[in-house]
């Protein structure tokens, strides 16, 4: 089996130095490469044609999302973001990265030989996962499919799961959302500690409703968009008040247990969707929101980054309906107001 060849691109000695020591300790990954900056980045890209790249953010003569915008443009590769959380701008750059072509963004270690020993094992970890994601993707027009009919008492919540890829999808679909929609949204991304706050920013620049992270203990209102804070997950409880209990799962945030929260609470008004993503995460609460009566749609393979997770939903049965990821925004709205006009 060939080894996963690795190009390490910061500006950092110590941290280059850093994560060479750790990656090559691994067994299956091979550094390839190293760049002190962006351009050098691009270069070593085109050059040597690594299968990953861990890509600082902020460095000299080209940054992070520079860079990545290049290397996706002139020789493809799978990216992964590395930032320091404690800073806004870093946060900000490591998200329009991934909307140029980055897989995934990881937090920098905190001071101290553990946090370093930590991040290397995550790291490997995301390096190996990320090596099996196609790194060319293919595009095509979006034909609108529709799906199930609302229910006649309207749409009560709609639950949205994502994965690797889920922020650039996240900012199509609600992009395309009009503003006053009838019901709250509740967004479930899987994402690392820290990033949170980044992430929100990110989405709340795109859509047209507030975006917020969801209180403990709130009544959820109509045309809210709601994040789950950093490390927890994000349900609705039989009272119908949002919960934000501590993630305690593989994924974090769960999403099939915000999933299937709206199934129990909402039942037929329900709405899930299931966007890019590793894994199987959504697929059991995507299930549960169809046997509920609930509308059920999962994004398709042509769009997503990794069709893993819809793919996982489809085969449970838990959808019948692909849409590619710039049809879901209109669908839902279409979904919402024909609910509307039925009340």
């Amino acid at each position: 089996m060939k080894p996963i060849r690795i190009l390490v691109a910061d500006d950092s000695l110590t941290m280059r130095s850093a994560l060479v020591a750790l990656l090559g300790e691994e067994h299956g990954l091979q550094i390839v490469g190293q760049a002190r900056d962006g351009v050098e980045a691009v270069q070593k890209a085109r050059a040597l044609r690594p299968d990953v790249i861990t890509m600082d953010v902020n460095m000299p003569r080209l940054d992070g999302l520079g860079a990545t915008a290049a290397i996706m443009a002139e020789s493809p590769s799978r990216v992964l973001m590395v930032c320091q959380v404690s800073e806004e701008r870093q946060l900000d750059l490591s998200f329009r990265a991934m909307a140029a072509g980055a897989l995934e963004v990881l937090p920098k270690p905190g001071p101290g030989p553990h946090e370093l020993r930590l991040f290397g094992a995550r790291i490997a970890e995301a390096v190996r996962l990320m090596a099996e994601v196609p790194v060319v993707r293919r595009h095509r027009a979006f034909a609108f499919h529709e799906g199930p009919k609302a229910h006649p008492a309207g749409v009560g919540a709609i639950g949205i799961v994502a994965s690797t890829g889920g922020p650039p999808a996240l900012t199509v679909v609600l992009r395309s959302l009009p503003a006053g929609l009838p019901a709250p949204i509740f967004i479930a991304q899987h994402i690392a500690a820290g990033f949170t706050p980044g992430l929100l920013r990110w989405l709340g620049e795109v859509s047209e409703s507030q975006v917020r992270v969801a209180k403990d203990g709130e009544v959820p209102a109509a045309g809210v968009v709601y994040l789950p804070p950093d490390g927890c997950d994000l349900e609705i409880d039989p009272e119908g008040i949002v919960r934000t209990p501590a993630s305690n799962g593989v994924h974090v945030p769960n999403g099939n247990r915000l999933l299937h929260s709206i199934a129990k609470v909402y039942g037929p008004r329900s709405v899930g969707v299931v966007l890019t993503g590793m894994g199987d995460d959504g697929a059991q609460g995507l299930l549960a929101i169809r046997h509920a009566g609930g509308a059920t749609y999962a994004q398709d393979e042509a769009s997503c980054v990794v069709f893993g997770m819809p793919s996982a939903a489809r085969a449970l049965g838990a959808t019948d309906t692909l849409v590619p990821v710039d049809g879901i925004g209109p669908l839902l709205a279409g979904l919402c107001a024909r609910g509307m006009k039925a009340q």
